[in-house]
């Protein structure tokens, strides 16, 4: 039986329930009891994942675990568990060796107290912006604002935020990102064009968080470092920065970082060969979760689309479009829905474009600004989905729940809300 044929056999929201089963099992109920620790992510996704695969028409049980397995072992995810393992190596041996100390110190000697907030949250930023990618942005400051969370008696989970929040706003803006590379694309304009449009929208949002993170850093104070600053061990985070922004591939950032801290280690006497050894395999193990976590996610939601959950919602959503302001609220919703439901930015405009390219033909809308709604919507959503391997990698670095970062999300929710009101508002006129 062909794909097609099975995709018909299963209604729409019913393909789409596995979706809903994780939502209500770990969102609901952590909100009900208030807790967020007491339904695991891992077991939600299992629970999840099992009658994704119960629900599917048409195939043995077999067959129905294969395509599971399609989606788990997807080569997007494979790559992530890539950056997950060579991650938890670095981050552990270079905490064991004392990087994450130095490194912390220097910044707290650099930065004034009342500016780490907003400085943390420009350096994110920037690199963003540099490199085009979050999760490269994420990999290098998160172990970073943990220890300056630490220090200074912030929560981690808000200083975890600042990290997540600035690393979207490059995702969304960078020519490099292959969101912007893909918004662009499908949509057949050139990429100066969606840049000036996406950043009418989306700097005044970051003006106005850094605004706040200012205001909120005049309360903090750090304990006063009396240790000298061991300016060696700063150095393999002065690898991974720099070679960062300028944009070489994260495995080969994390791989430069684990070899830096092993021979920085070995040379001062911080830890022995063997030593080394532990620390990459206690940070590598450290990840089981988030890998496990990442492997069911793919699975279900590579069931769901087979099912024909994500043709089922493009198709419910565009019946009924009237007007400009209407095919752009459609075209935002479109890809917010396959964000829900494949976890991955990039993935969801490749999915949608086409189709908000057919809309924007109909309605004579700006191809300009349909690439900038694919783009910010895109990145508004994998921005505060706990199940996003931006806010997984933060949440698994940082040894925190990637729900307790949510509310913390100052950044994607305003970027959210501004894009928002440029629709209703058709602002920038120019492109509405």
């Amino acid at each position: 039986m062909n794909e097609e044929k099975i995709n018909k056999d299963l209604s729409g929201w019913l393909a789409l329930s596995p979706l809903f089963v994780f939502l209500c099992l770990y969102l609901v109920t952590s909100v009900i009891v208030n807790d967020f620790y007491k339904v695991p992510i891992t077991v939600a996704f299992l629970v999840s994942s099992c009658y994704a695969i119960a629900i599917t028409r048409g195939l043995k049980l077999d067959q129905r675990i294969y395509q599971f397995s399609v989606g788990a072992s997807n080569k997007n995810i494979m790559l992530m568990i890539w950056i997950f393992i060579l991650a938890g190596a670095f981050a552990q041996s270079a905490k064991q060796m004392g990087a994450i100390d130095a490194t912390v110190n220097l910044t707290l000697h650099i930065l004034p107290d009342n500016l780490l907030l907003a400085g943390i949250f420009i350096a994110a930023c920037f690199i963003s912006l540099s490199i085009g990618t979050s999760v490269g942005t994420i990999v290098a400051l998160t172990p970073v604002a943990t220890g300056l969370a630490a220090k200074t008696g912030i929560d981690v989970p808000f200083m975890v935020a600042v990290v997540v929040g600035g690393s979207f706003f490059g995702d969304n803006l960078s020519f490099i990102s292959d969101t912007t590379i893909a918004s662009t694309k499908t949509q057949g304009c050139v990429m100066r064009d969606k840049f000036r449009v996406n950043s009418m929208v989306v700097v005044p949002a970051a003006i106005i968080v850094l605004g706040i993170y200012v205001v909120q850093g005049l309360s903090v104070t750090a304990i006063p470092s009396i240790q000298e600053i061991e300016w060696i061990k700063v150095i393999p985070y002065l690898i991974v920065l720099g070679t960062a922004v300028a944009g070489i591939n994260v495995m080969i950032i994390l791989l430069l970082g684990i070899i830096s801290t092993a021979i920085i280690g070995i040379v001062t006497g911080s830890f022995g060969v063997f030593d080394c050894f532990a620390a990459m395999g206690n940070g590598i193990t450290g990840m089981g979760e988030l890998i496990i976590i990442t492997l069911l996610a793919g699975g279900m939601l590579e069931t769901i689309r087979f099912n024909g959950g994500i043709n089922f919602i493009i198709t419910k959503l565009t019946r009924h479009v009237h007007g400009k302001r209407g095919a752009e609220l459609c075209i935002a919703a479109l890809v917010s829905i396959a964000n829900l439901c494949t976890a991955n930015n990039t993935i969801a405009i490749i999915t949608t474009g086409p189709i908000a390219k057919d809309i924007a033909k109909k309605f004579n809308l700006d191809r300009r600004k349909t690439a900038s709604i694919l783009d910010t919507f895109s990145c508004f959503i994998q921005g505060i989905i706990p199940y996003g391997a931006q806010m997984l990698m933060a949440a698994g670095v940082a040894g925190i729940s990637p729900i307790s970062i949510v509310g913390n999300l100052y950044y994607p929710f305003t970027m959210g809300t501004f894009a928002l009101l440029a629709i209703i508002f058709r602002y920038p006129r120019k492109y509405s």
